[in-house]
């Protein structure tokens, strides 16, 4: 089984940390004591070494030395995500001696967060932590070789995207549908890709995990109740198009790093993401719209002390009004919860896959965002995570809220311990307060 949990900083900088940890065995299989790989990102003055590249954390000590060679690294995801960035940048970087690679890492996160990790799973293998937010990338551990892959179907923790589209087009909180338990478009056009294809599918019939026959469900209601059927219709209101550039504007990427794909059923969570997409994608909602390219290097020196600098990126991508307006939706989900109380005020929304395939917990607080994600690893179609023991406990079920959710709430409740309290800005009510055309009847 493959667990992943990510931080994201999302103050000033907007920093981000992704934090991964990968269970091997559903039936609670032991994790190995490995040391967790650091990250950070102040830039730090320690000279370069001698003749082996190094990787440095914020405070300038020495992670380990670096090769390329990442089948025999302590951190093999955070060796593979510089592999890549290096590769990206200049691939003669990897063949050159005596790199000093400035990376970005807040140890007392890498800690909380593999404290909560350790609370409700073993260890048996090196896990990841990273943060992005300025694009900084905070701490990766693994507890498999990355190669394998991070990503899973990131399930309800996609609905915020559709709500945020919708926000953005004029909708208000109480507006809303008449919907059932059952859905089905009534036409192949009622879906259309941002090149215009129509992909509705009239033969397919889409059920909400929890009945509550036919009703009127609003923004509000549909969004703390992870309403399958009202947010096919309000995809269907807002397009498909617009809600899956929506995603992307705030972040959201596959995991495989091909283009979004646009299925209807887009909103309940198809896209195969790793908790750094899905993290920082919230990251951008809890900066009040800013969007920054993630980043794990923000320096790098050779043998001389020339330095070339990797600066962060980052652009408005959404009205701050939306976002604040979002927020405000996903922070009644999280008070009216079993996880509130995570000692600030904060936001977030549990994920789950068909069948329980996949769990997910996503959230903030106006200075930090993270992502947990769950699955087994050996393919979470052919293995749901139904009846099975973790961490020494038996489930007979996972879903968001429980080993996901509660990694989350125990790390963030330990990472904002002792920092400064910052607030939500309170959404506009009179925009966003009350229905404008779907009303109730």
């Amino acid at each position: 089984m493959k667990a992943l949990l990510v931080f994201l900083g999302v103050a000033t900088m907007g920093a981000v940390i992704a934090v991964f940890l990968l269970l091997r065995n559903p039936a609670g299989g032991d994790v190995d004591d490995e040391p967790v790989a650091l990250v950070s990102t102040a830039a730090a003055s320690a000279s370069p070494a001698a003749r082996k590249s190094v990787l440095l954390d914020a405070e300038g000590a020495v992670i380990e030395e670096f090769s390329g060679d990442c089948a025999n690294s302590g951190y093999p995801y955070l060796c593979r995500y510089v592999k890549g960035r290096l590769l990206a940048e200049d691939p003669r970087l990897l063949t050159r001696d005596g790199l000093t690679i400035q990376t970005t890492i807040d140890q007392r996160l890498q800690r909380a967060a593999q404290q909560a990790v350790d609370a409700y799973v073993h260890r048996d293998d090196p896990q990841v932590m990273i943060v992005p937010g300025e694009g900084a990338v905070k701490a990766m551990v693994t507890s498999r070789d990355p190669a394998d892959g991070p990503g899973f179907q990131q399930g309800t923790t996609a609905m915020p995207y559709a709500l945020a589209a919708a926000l953005a087009t004029g909708f208000r909180y109480d507006d809303g549908f008449v919907v059932s338990d059952e859905y089905r478009p009534r036409s192949y056009s009622k879906f259309k890709t941002c090149a215009g294809q129509a992909v509705a599918d009239p033969m397919h019939n889409i059920h909400n995990r929890k009945k509550g026959g036919v009703r009127f469900v609003t923004l509000r209601s549909g969004t703390q109740g992870a309403v399958n059927t009202f947010f096919m219709q309000l995809q269907e209101k807002v397009g498909l198009c617009e809600t899956v550039r929506m995603a992307q504007r705030l972040g959201l990427r596959s995991a495989d790093g091909n283009p979004l794909r646009e299925l209807e059923t887009f909103a309940l969570g198809l896209t195969e993401a790793d908790p750094v997409s899905v993290a920082n994608s919230y990251a951008s909602l809890a900066a009040r719209g800013r969007f920054c390219e993630p980043r794990v290097i923000t320096e790098i020196r050779d043998g001389s002390g020339a330095g070339h600098p990797f600066p962060a990126h980052c652009e408005q991508v959404l009205d701050p009004a939306v976002a604040d307006a979002v927020t405000g939706v996903l922070s009644d989900v999280l008070a009216k919860s079993s996880l509130k109380g995570v000692g600030r005020e904060a936001a977030g929304m549990p994920g789950e896959g068909d069948g329980f395939r996949t769990a997910w917990y996503a959230g903030y607080t106006p200075g930090l965002a993270s992502a947990v994600s769950l699955g087994d690893s050996r393919g979470p179609v052919r293995h749901p995570m139904v009846d099975v023991t973790i961490g020494d406990r038996r489930y007979s079920h996972v879903d968001g809220t429980s080993v996901p959710g509660l990694i989350w709430k125990k790390a963030m409740t330990e990472a904002l311990r002792g920092t400064q309290e910052t607030r939500f800005v309170r959404p506009d009510a009179e925009r966003f307060g009350g229905c404008r055309d779907a009303c109730p009847s």
